[in-house]
């Protein structure tokens, strides 16, 4: 378990770091707004090109990459049909809600549960190619369409245009298609790129930690409260019981295999929703809450898988 504490402490000293800094005010009152576009405009980018091209992606199709795709896509569509069919919430704001309730905290703490409680950091790729390559597009190119102006939405040539436009996308497409080339880029421009891209978690996770000074989880009249309980059960409840079922008794996977395909269903919401949120300016207090709440009962909830499943 010691690799489960370590992926924690981890988030929580770089998130209280964004804490302090937001309390004592060193970055100015743009601070969120600007990391978060410097995560999504440069950074991610950068780190899906480095990640996806210096990676062998013959370990990644494979069974582990349905599991986690068919898990997540149902968990997201479940909560998706629930806030938009009964509670009638907006496109923008129900999409938020559905990556809250299944989008993986695959980098800054599935690698190192992956490393040091897996033993295999194979296990995360599958999720992280499918998380970059197909659900975060399908998500973003929705958030394109309905949350930007009206003007934008009614242009033809953006919607052909938007899955290839955003940064993101593209930095994935560029990392994909070197790896299946099998071309490795020359140091001085793997360098660089793979630098902004180690900024990537950080940054993320400092901007998180500057969106909660002054402000309450779960807040009167400030917070979506029953949102955030949908998406943090969704997250916790519904994707690792639906890992369980899907890898046991539909894939035949036991023993380590098994243990894997739920514990990584178990993990929070990536701060990477929190960034998206404020990105398209909407859903921001929702993706928020959840990952914060989801980070905190992750850790007695990956305790218990780890006992009773390990």
């Amino acid at each position: 378990m010691s690799g489960v504490a370590s992926g924690f402490t981890v988030i929580f000293i770089v998130v209280g770091i964004g804490y302090v800094l937001g309390r004592t005010r060193v970055l100015g009152d743009q601070a969120v707004t600007v990391l978060a576009r410097m995560v999504f405009f440069v950074c991610t980018p950068a780190l899906m090109i480095t990640s996806l091209s210096s990676n062998d992606l013959s370990v990644v199709f494979s069974s582990t990459l349905a599991v986690a795709a068919i898990t997540a896509v149902a968990t997201g569509a479940l909560y998706f049909a629930v806030v938009r069919l009964v509670w009638r919430r907006a496109i923008p704001d129900a999409v938020i809600g559905a990556l809250s309730s299944s989008y993986v905290n695959s980098v800054n703490l599935g690698l190192p549960i992956a490393i040091f409680v897996l033993d295999d950091a194979s296990f995360i790729a599958p999720l992280l190619l499918f998380q970059i390559m197909l659900y975060s597009p399908i998500a973003l190119v929705t958030l394109d369409l309905t949350a930007l102006d009206a003007a934008h939405r009614r242009s033809l040539w953006r919607t052909v245009a938007t899955p290839v436009s955003n940064p993101i996308v593209i930095g994935g497409l560029i990392g994909l298609a070197l790896s299946l080339a099998g071309i490795r880029l020359p140091e001085p421009v793997f360098s660089p790129l793979d630098m902004l891209g180690q900024a990537s978690v950080p940054l993320a996770l400092l901007a998180f930690g500057l969106s909660l000074t002054g402000v309450q989880v779960f807040a009167k009249g400030a917070s979506p409260r029953r949102d955030t309980a949908l998406a943090a059960a969704g997250k916790m409840a519904v994707m690792p019981a639906l890992a369980y079922v899907l890898a046991r008794w539909g894939f035949g996977m036991t023993g380590p295999a098994l243990f894997a395909q739920v514990v990584i269903a178990a993990l929070p919401t990536a701060q990477n929703v929190l960034v998206y949120a404020t990105r398209y300016g909407r859903g921001e207090i929702l993706a928020r809450d959840s990952a914060l709440v989801t980070t905190l009962l992750s850790i007695p909830i990956i305790a218990l898988l780890a006992a009773v499943l390990a």
